[in-house]
């Protein structure tokens, strides 16, 4: 089996509420919003990340993001309002971690890689 691409669905509680979350997160409005219970960023041409509205499911789900530099990201979601964990290392020292949680308490990683 080849995997050639990424789509993480995100459920939340309310689309409208958790949108505007997720444009502050994202530093953007939805690349698209096909129906009116979902909305799509496309990050790459291989990562596409759905937010849509499940209630039932809502917050059950964890999801993370490479980012080049960990502090520029902390320091930018900070200034949205969007509080993380201080970074911590893992994966044996090789990456730096810290995380948040949108208002329905979905998981949100940000991951550096170190060299």
């Amino acid at each position: 089996m080849e995997i050639k691409a990424v789509l993480a669905v995100l459920p939340v509680t309310e689309i409208g509420p958790a949108t505007e979350w997720y444009e502050s997160f994202f530093g953007r409005p939805a690349d698209s919003r096909p129906m009116d219970s979902l909305a799509e960023w496309h990050l790459s041409d291989q990562a596409t990340v759905q937010v849509f509205e499940d209630p039932g499911k809502a917050g059950r789900t964890a999801v993370n993001f490479f980012v080049d530099d960990l502090d520029t990201a902390r320091s930018t979601l900070s200034a949205a309002g969007i509080t993380t964990t201080d970074p911590t290392e893992v994966a044996q020292g090789r990456q730096r971690l810290a995380t948040t949680a949108d208002p329905d308490n979905n998981q949100l990683g940000l991951l550096q890689h170190l060299t």
